[in-house]
C-alpha cells in the first residue's frame, strides 16, 4: 500500500518539501553526462547503486546500453549543469520475473535504481526521483514499481519503506514492490507541468553558464 506521503505526490497534490529539486526527463543527448555521473560514484557508492562496485569499464557499457526510447531516465542538475542525481527506469517483461508474476495483470514490470552523488544527499533528491518515476510509470499504464538493492543500502531501503512498499529480504538483498494506482488527468497534466518547469530550469542554468563563460572572454574582464 502507498503510504500517504508519497500517494499524494504520486497523485499529483502538492509537493510541499523538496520544491527547489528539479527532475528532468534525460534523453540520447545526455549520455555523456549520465556517463561522468556514474565514474564519479566511489566503490562503496557503486557497490550500493548497482549490487557491486562495477569497474569503470563496465560502468561504461552500462551507459552505453541504456535504451532511451524503451526505459525513462530521470536526472537532478546543479548549476554547472552537472548531474548529480539519477533515476533510471528500466522496462521489464513481467515473465523475466516469476516472483513478481502475481503482483500484477500488465505485461511488463518497471525496475527502478537511483543513485545521488555525496554531497547532495539527506535533501530528499532519491524520495523526488522515486515519485517522479512512479508518477512516469502510472501514465506509461505501468502498475507495478520494482526495486531489488542490498539490504545494506540504508537510503533505498528508507524510499521503500516510506513508500509502503512490499518488502522481501534474502541472503543480504532485498526485493520490494510497490502497486500503483491508475492514471488520470490531473496525473497527466502533473507530469507535463513538473516536465516544463526542469526544461525551463535547465535552460536558464545552460543560458546562466554560457552568459559568464563570454563576459569572462570580455577585455578587461578578470578570470578568477
Amino acid at each position: 500500500m502507498v503510504s500517504d506521503e508519497i500517494l499524494g505526490n504520486v497523485l499529483g497534490e502538492p509537493k510541499a518539501p523538496h520544491p527547489s529539486v528539479r527532475i528532468k526527463e534525460l534523453t540520447e543527448r545526455d549520455r555523456r553526462r549520465l556517463l561522468m555521473h556514474f565514474l564519479a560514484l566511489d566503490e562503496p557508492e557503486r557497490q550500493m547503486r548497482f549490487g557491486s562496485a562495477l569497474p569503470d569499464e563496465l560502468l561504461t557499457r552500462y551507459v552505453q546500453k541504456i535504451n532511451f526510447a524503451r526505459d525513462a531516465v530521470f536526472g537532478v542538475y546543479d548549476d554547472a549543469l552537472r548531474l548529480v542525481a539519477v533515476g533510471h527506469l528500466a522496462y521489464t517483461p513481467r515473465g523475466a520475473m516469476p516472483s513478481l508474476a502475481g503482483a500484477t495483470v500488465r505485461e511488463r514490470i518497471a525496475e527502478f535504481g537511483v543513485s545521488v552523488l555525496a554531497p547532495y544527499r539527506g535533501q530528499g533528491i532519491g524520495t523526488r526521483l522515486f515519485e517522479r518515476a512512479a508518477m512516469h510509470c502510472r501514465n506509461d499504464d505501468i502498475d507495478t514499481l520494482y526495486v531489488h538493492c542490498l539490504s545494506s543500502n540504508e537510503p533505498m531501503m528508507h524510499i521503500a519503506i516510506k513508500a509502503g512498499m512490499t518488502i522481501h529480504r534474502d541472503h543480504g538483498e532485498t526485493d520490494a514492490y510497490l502497486r500503483l494506482p491508475p492514471a488520470d488527468p490531473a496525473s497527466h497534466l502533473q507530469e507535463v507541468f513538473d516536465e516544463q518547469v526542469a526544461s525551463l530550469d535547465y535552460t536558464l542554468k545552460a543560458n546562466t553558464r554560457a552568459l559568464g563563460k563570454f563576459i569572462k572572454t570580455l577585455p578587461g574582464i578578470k578570470n578568477d
